[in-house]
This record gives C-alpha cells, sequence and structure tokens, in this order.
C-alpha cells in the first residue's frame, strides 16, 4: 500500500504541474482543433456521398455511419497523435535532469520503479482526458445516423493502447537527455519507426521477415481495433512494448545512480 500511495503521489505532484502550465492547453487545443476540421471534412464528404446516392437511387441510402466516418477518424487521429505525444512526454525527466532535482530523486526513498510508474500514469491520464476530447464525434453521429457502438469504441481502445506505447517510448526518450527539444525529437524518431513498419510490411518480399514487421507495426494492431475487431495479440503487443519501454527507461535511470554514486 505505501508503494502505491507513493505512486498516487507522483501522479498528483505531475497532473497539478500540468494542469498549471500552459503546454498543456495549446496540446489539447492544437490537436482539439486539427481533429475537429478533418472531422468536418469527413462529414461534409459523407453528406455529400449520401446526396449523391439519394439523387442516384432515388429514396434514402442506408449509410454506415462508423465505416465511412469514425473509421477514417481513428486513422487520422493516429497521425496526430505523432505531434502530440512528444510535446506531453518530452519534460518528465529532461526536465529533471536539467534542473538536477533527477538527482533528488535518485537519492530519495522512493523506488526508481515508483519514480517511472507514477510519471507514467500521470501522462496517461493527461492522454485519456484530451482523447475524451473528441467523444463528441460519436454523439453527433448518432444523431444523423446509426452508430455501431462497440466498433467505435474498441477504435478509443485502439487509440488508447497505441496512446500507451507511444508515452512509454517518450518517457524512455526523456530519461535520456536534459534538453526538452532533443527528448521530443528523440521520441518523434521512435514513433516515426514504428509508423514505417507497416510500410515495410507491404513492400517486404521474404516470406519470413513480412510476418515480424506486421507484428511489430503500431499500425497493423490499430487497424484490428478500428475495425472492431478485439484481438488478444494486438493487446499483448501494447502490453509488452509499453512494459519493454518503461523498462528500459528504469535501467537509464538506474545507471544514472550508479554513476552519481561513482
Amino acid at each position: 500500500m505505501n508503494a502505491l500511495r507513493s505512486v498516487l503521489a507522483i501522479a498528483g505532484k505531475e497532473i497539478r504541474v500540468a494542469m498549471v502550465s500552459p503546454m498543456l492547453y495549446v496540446v489539447a487545443g492544437v490537436f482539439s482543433v486539427i481533429v475537429g476540421w478533418f472531422f468536418w471534412l469527413m462529414v461534409s464528404s459523407a453528406v455529400a456521398q449520401s446526396l449523391q446516392m439519394l439523387r442516384v437511387q432515388g429514396g434514402m441510402p442506408q449509410v454506415e455511419i462508423t465505416d465511412l466516418v469514425l473509421q477514417s477518424m481513428f486513422r487520422t487521429m493516429h497521425v496526430v497523435l505523432l505531434l502530440v505525444i512528444p510535446l506531453l512526454t518530452m519534460r518528465l525527466l529532461s526536465e529533471e535532469r536539467k534542473n538536477r532535482t533527477v538527482e533528488l530523486l535518485l537519492t530519495s526513498p522512493l523506488t526508481l520503479a515508483q519514480v517511472v510508474a507514477g510519471k507514467y500514469i500521470a501522462v496517461l491520464l493527461l492522454y485519456t482526458g484530451i482523447l475524451a476530447l473528441t467523444l463528441y464525434m460519436p454523439v453527433m453521429l448518432a444523431l444523423w445516423g446509426a452508430v455501431n457502438w462497440p466498433t467505435a469504441l474498441l477504435g478509443y481502445l485502439g487509440l488508447l493502447c497505441v496512446g500507451a506505447i507511444y508515452l512509454a517510448l517518450g518517457l524512455l526518450a526523456s530519461s535520456l537527455t536534459e534538453n526538452q527539444i532533443s527528448a521530443g525529437i528523440i521520441t518523434l524518431g521512435l514513433l516515426l519507426g514504428l509508423w514505417v513498419l507497416g510500410g515495410a510490411a507491404s513492400i517486404v518480399e521474404a516470406d519470413a521477415v513480412r510476418p515480424v514487421l506486421e507484428y511489430l507495426s503500431v499500425t497493423q494492431h490499430l487497424d484490428s481495433f478500428v475495425k472492431g475487431l478485439l484481438s488478444s495479440v494486438s493487446v499483448v503487443y501494447s502490453i509488452s512494448l509499453t512494459a519493454f519501454s518503461l523498462f528500459l527507461a528504469h535501467r537509464v535511470l538506474d545507471s544514472g545512480r550508479w554513476r552519481e554514486a561513482g
């Protein structure tokens, strides 16, 4: 229980610091504006297609809103996350290094696992809050047509799993440097690396290599959720990659502790 209280205390402190920082509101605002703009464009396109089908068929068409708009929106939000995640994570540990407060953490009664877990839980909750700002989209679409709610909720679950991976990688990048900009660039590079694996899988001809690239591709696993498929393979992939990234962040901090001791 003491360990849990310590983790929650660190998470609460991080959330309070983030809530008084303008960066969080800038990130949330930019994310909402970009996603809202694309949502308006996709809805406008869906309306135009419906009107065209109405003229051709002479009756009200049966439009699958979830497939026509929401699935495209989830994929668009995934692209926007490449810009949002580095901004959310770049200060988590790099700022501690810059202000020399990381030494206090390394010599405090808190364990490194508690520090990493607390900071990660904080940024994951903040990310979930930003993601929740888009829940108006399926609600608005439900007023226009029938929304497949299980598929829509699985799409959000997919974005949550992908975000969990990206945030863990961002925390790892932030542990490597005291410069926030460098941490953001490293995070972006890691995310783009995972992103291009999906494209590489489609062009690689070797049958032995293609399944490996497809499994490592975040896009492939997100598509399963977006299409309404709850795959245990995708869930295990998300948990494993997240845990491995957090483990590496822990090891980086641990190596810093030994350097300080030396």
